[in-house]
């Protein structure tokens, strides 16, 4: 039997990267996922993929940062499954690298807005949710950048580190519950992000982010029932 079979899944920025190859491996697995992006072209791809594996998806288009959407898409979940089993916060954008006093201001907001707010929007929309899970399992994708503070990488790193804060927080509120709340850090990965932040760097070099997903499906398995966690990846694996 698969592992998640009966169990539905939402995973944001699914149209490509780690969000995409995640959602297949959930899918795979036996999830009904509902894959959150802005591009429809590559949405379309993952569905196609999905059934091709034999699962099943349903597509959001819509931007991360449509807080009302946000809202409407928990009503939607509610209303059709009463619940939700897992949920996968991998949306993010870098902004561009600049010193800390030089990003435009819409920039370093549009930052924020995306990885930090609507990640809070998402939880307000979903905790109820998950917890109605018998299992519920939720996962938000961090960086090495939230605590190390490399220069030029402000606002991205800003958002990561506030990101873990709102996890952390939202596992400690949780944990008398069914839900269980971890924070990944993938690190370097071959992304279209990742060639936007290192440019000269060799992605064969990089581990792909089917590689990525693998960890990720074990991490919201019902019998992973650690909380809190923040897990990462070194150069002798994960920790």
């Amino acid at each position: 039997m698969k592992r998640l079979e009966g169990r539905i899944a939402l995973v944001t920025g699914a149209s490509r990267g780690i969000g995409y190859f995640t959602s297949l491996a959930l899918a795979r697995e036996g999830a009904h996922v509902i894959a959150l992006a802005r591009t429809v072209g590559g949405l379309e791809e993952l569905d196609d993929a999905i059934v091709e594996a034999g699962g099943s998806a349903t597509l959001v288009p819509l931007d991360i940062t449509d807080y009302d959407a946000l809202d409407r898409l928990g009503a939607s979940i509610d209303e059709r499954w009463g619940k939700l089993d897992i949920f996968i916060a991998n949306a993010g954008i870098l902004g561009g690298l600049s010193p800390i006093g030089h990003y435009e201001p819409k920039t370093f907001e549009n930052v924020i807005a995306a990885n930090l707010t609507a990640n809070w929007r998402l939880i307000r929309s979903l905790d109820p949710l998950l917890k109605a899970s018998d299992a519920g399992r939720a996962l938000l994708v961090s960086s090495g950048a939230a605590r190390t503070f490399k220069p030029f990488w402000g606002a991205y790193s800003i958002s990561k580190a506030g990101l873990e804060a709102l996890g952390g927080t939202w596992a400690a509120e949780s944990a008398s519950t069914n839900l269980k709340v971890n924070m990944v850090s993938p690190g370097p990965t071959r992304t279209g992000m990742r060639a936007q932040a290192m440019p000269g760097e060799k992605p064969e070099t990089l581990p792909h982010p089917s590689e990525v997903a693998e960890t990720f499906l074990k991490l919201v398995l019902p019998e992973n029932t650690v909380n809190g966690g923040l897990y990462g990846h070194t150069s002798r694996g994960w920790l």
